[in-house]
């Protein structure tokens, strides 16, 4: 008999609606996971929106007001898919009332916002998932057994850069992701968050960091309506962009490695080019989000002129035999977020954390904070 675990979403923008997919799509791929999510009720500011997306995809209810979620018995878990600003104070409520908690990066706007989750979710007793979802990349698992195994020898140094350009039309809507007060630290807490996961997910700990900062396209037009994502406005009123377009960050880690984390939401010509590139004294290897089921892998004792070969990862690799029967089939985006519901739900079925906890979103918030301090000072600045 497999139990039904009544789930929510809080906010539906584009995220809220790959919540609410994977939710759906868990019992195709992982049909033995003892509960089952059952979408019991959504939660939208945006007049309408709500009610179009229980109608949709199933919801049993609808409202304007997340705080009814708080309160609905229905619920025992909980995707917080909101706005950036609003995070801590969601976090903190739902996990008060007892609800476990799904919640994308970055958790709040500041360490002291995802601490805040943190300690509320520890306190409550619940179990707590953030959106890292590119460490859920089977060939992102492969690589790190690889480092960890020591199969490129000692690490010396990597490479993660995170390139986009959602952002980089100059008649962008000016939203609340390029306030400081509601949008936190740009770039910062949309891609780098992802970036210091990875690093520490791939290398261990981070031990101090310099970073620069910029922002390049200064100013865009108030949006005139509601927007969802990414939109585009023309003629509205022009304001300032507070936060960061682009960070680059030089990283020593604990283990004597040293790495590079660069990102940019305005990079014209890049398109999701997210990936790394980590090299030991035996060996490296490389990731490509946009080729996201392959590795470039160089191993051996030749050293000079070694040749890099590329591995197409399996049912052997992380969560790949749940989505695909073998190497080199495709997996996308949506399938990391479904792998992501699965430790969520597994972990509430078994009261075992597994995947990114809110601990991680603790320790990538530390790093993004000294980043920006760094980047301030123009000095190294220790974690």
């Amino acid at each position: 008999m497999v139990d039904a675990l009544g789930v929510a979403v809080v906010g539906f923008g584009w995220m809220g609606r790959v919540h609410t997919q994977a939710y759906a799509r868990l019992p195709h791929h992982y049909p033995l996971l003892a509960l089952r999510p059952r979408l019991v009720t959504v939660a939208e500011e945006v007049p309408g929106r709500a009610e179009e997306a229980a109608e949709r995809f199933g919801f049993a209810s609808a409202t304007r007001d997340w705080r009814q979620v708080a309160a609905d018995p229905r619920v025992r878990a909980v995707s917080v898919t909101a706005p950036n600003f609003l995070h801590r104070e969601i976090g903190v409520a739902m996990a008060e009332a007892g609800k476990h908690l799904w919640i994308e990066k970055p958790v709040g706007l500041t360490a002291a916002d995802a601490r805040a989750v943190a300690d509320a979710v520890a306190e409550a007793g619940v179990q707590g998932t953030v959106g890292f979802n590119y460490r859920n990349a089977p060939a992102v698992e492969a690589a790190r057994e690889l480092i960890a195994s020591g199969g490129i020898g000692r690490i010396t140094h990597v490479r993660i850069q995170l390139f986009s350009d959602y952002a980089a039309h100059p008649d962008g809507a000016l939203t609340w992701r390029y306030e400081r007060e509601r949008g936190g630290s740009g770039v910062l807490g949309d891609l780098a968050s992802h970036g210091a996961d990875l690093a520490r997910f791939l290398l261990g700990d981070i031990a101090a960091l310099t970073a620069d900062t910029a922002v390049f396209l200064p100013q865009r037009a108030r949006p005139t309506g509601a927007t969802a994502g990414h939109s585009r406005a023309r003629g509205g009123e022009p304001g300032p962009v507070e936060n960061e377009d682009y960070v680059s960050c030089l990283l020593r880690f604990a283990s004597g490695a040293r790495g590079v984390l660069e990102a940019c939401r305005v990079s014209v010509g890049e398109q999701n080019n997210y990936g790394f590139a980590v090299h030991g004294t035996e060996g490296a290897v490389f990731w490509d989000f946009r080729r996201m089921n392959e590795l470039g892998v160089s191993r051996g004792t030749t050293y000079q002129d070694q040749p890099v070969s590329t591995v197409y990862v399996g049912p052997g690799a992380g969560e790949f035999a749940a989505f695909q029967p073998g190497a080199a089939n495709a997996m996308g985006y949506d399938d990391l977020k479904v792998i992501e519901a699965h430790r969520f739900v597994r972990s509430i079925a078994e009261g075992t954390p597994y995947g990114a906890t809110l601990a991680d979103a603790v320790r990538s918030a530390t790093v993004l904070d000294a980043m920006a301090e760094s980047a301030e000072s123009g000095g190294w600045v220790g974690l």
